[in-house]
């Protein structure tokens, strides 16, 4: 069960409410200063000291709010989400280091008796709260079982559409996994059709090379999709290869996999037939460029110069790329 409150000030003064012991000393927060609450004992009976701003919101059982040091958390080693994009993180902590965080993470104490916290939801916020500065981020902490560690932190990201096509996919197959079910139960408990799990289960049938694509961004997941017609890893890998060479649409893929995926390329038109032997070079080299980079290049080449254009969806995938071009370049570094 998650806990949602509808400001920071408000979980702060509901926890301190729900916390305060005996003598009216809250455990959360002791002169002003940030500290990692002990779990309250919770009053069954109904309260009659909590103000108006928070007299909607009721103690939970399990649950309490903290403000948690960011040293003191660890990733869920089970978050299905591997791509963040640096740009937005960037974007995030500038609005974090000017109102702080509007939303608290939800974590759970560290298991096997270890020290801190481990994430449950919330590797965004709490990612752009280090980048920050900041030394402690709000938290609900609550208890969470292993078997749903997985699926609450799927839940999120895919309530903010936040997982690219084969996290989504690797992530449902590892709750297939845990729980032993079958596509309609897992549709079920996670509120997504069979049809949706099923087909996005697909992709992990994808070979390797194109997988990397997909979750660069760089092939969407109508294409990928459209791949699958063809029964041939390798065909699946040559068009993928046209796709990002030549820009091709969702729909031209499918037209192409519903021929056997053998359409030849577009011929050069006659009365460019002057310059095909230099235009084809030209449009070799992209292709084996694009091959290279595994993202879509275009060759632009005029009388005395001309252009190279490589495309990337991500900072992550530019600096893949620039790993590809010199494997000693640090990338592009955030400042």
């Amino acid at each position: 069960m998650d806990v949602f409150f509808p400001d920071v000030e408000g979980a702060r003064n509901a926890a301190a409410a729900a916390a305060t012991t005996a003598d009216g000393a809250s455990t959360i927060f002791r002169e002003g200063a940030a500290v990692v609450a002990s779990p309250p004992a919770l009053d069954p009976a109904p309260r009659t000291d909590v103000s108006r701003e928070t007299d909607e919101l009721v103690p939970v059982p399990g649950a309490y709010f903290a403000e948690i040091p960011v040293g003191a958390i660890r990733p869920n080693a089970r978050q299905p989400r591997t791509e963040f994009d640096e740009d937005a993180l960037e974007e995030l902590a500038g609005s974090i280091r000017e109102i702080g965080v509007l939303q608290p993470v939800v974590v759970r104490a560290a298991r096997d008796g270890e020290p801190g916290y481990e994430l449950i939801m919330g590797e965004r916020r709490w990612r752009a709260t280090q980048l920050a500065g900041l030394s402690v981020v709000p938290a609900i902490v609550r208890e969470t079982d292993d078997a749903d560690l997985l699926r609450d932190a799927l839940l999120e990201n895919l309530h903010r559409s936040q997982l690219n096509p084969l996290e989504e996919a690797a992530a449902y197959q590892q709750l297939l996994e845990d729980f032993g079910c079958t596509h309609d139960e897992l549709a079920a408990r996670i509120s997504r059709s069979r049809p949706q799990i099923s087909n996005t289960l697909r992709l992990l049938r994808l070979p390797p090379l194109v997988q990397r694509r997909v979750a660069a961004g760089v092939l969407s997941a109508g294409h990928a999709r459209a791949l699958l017609g063809l029964a041939d890893g390798a065909a699946i890998e040559r068009l993928a290869q046209r796709i990002v060479a030549e820009g091709l649409s969702v729909r031209a893929t499918e037209e192409i996999v519903a021929l056997g995926g053998d359409t030849p390329r577009p011929t050069t038109p006659a009365r460019r037939a002057v310059g095909s032997p230099r235009l084809q070079a030209v449009e070799d080299l992209a292709a084996r460029l694009s091959d290279r980079f595994e993202t879509r290049v275009k060759v632009a080449l005029g009388k005395s110069k001309g252009r190279i254009t490589v495309e990337f969806a991500s900072v992550q995938d530019l600096n893949r790329i620039l790993a590809t071009l010199s494997p000693e370049d640090a990338g592009l570094l955030k400042p």
